[in-house]
């Protein structure tokens, strides 16, 4: 058995400068948690796989094509392949976000 603690895996470099850490990284799948404080954003970008986001802890905006929703915790939302999305935090807490690319992209996302 292989436990990952999220605490003890590196920041990862993004475009975006947030903190992101990659908890699970597989031929078939890649898992990765995002933080972001008060205020921070996600530039819009197109992922060239699914993607699936489910909400940790907080509260934040996640804008997938055209379609904007708050989404609170224990609330998954899917975002297919090739459509721009992106999250924003406008509360006053931290948002930590599970984000479940599948499979795991072979060539890079597109920052828009």
């Amino acid at each position: 058995m292989r436990v990952i603690d999220v605490n003890d895996s590196p920041t990862m470099p993004n475009p975006h400068g947030v903190d992101a850490r990659k908890l699970y990284d597989h031929e078939h799948a890649q898992a990765v948690v995002i933080r972001l404080e008060p205020g921070q954003e996600l530039r819009r970008h197109i992922t060239p796989v699914d993607v699936f986001f489910y909400v940790l802890e907080g509260e934040g905006v996640v804008e997938v094509g055209d379609e904007q929703r708050t989404i609170t915790p224990h609330q998954l939302v899917e975002s297919p392949k090739d459509i721009p999305h992106r999250w924003f935090n406008r509360s006053e807490a931290e948002l930590r976000v599970l984000v479940v690319k599948t499979p795991r992209p072979t060539s890079k996302t597109t920052v828009l």
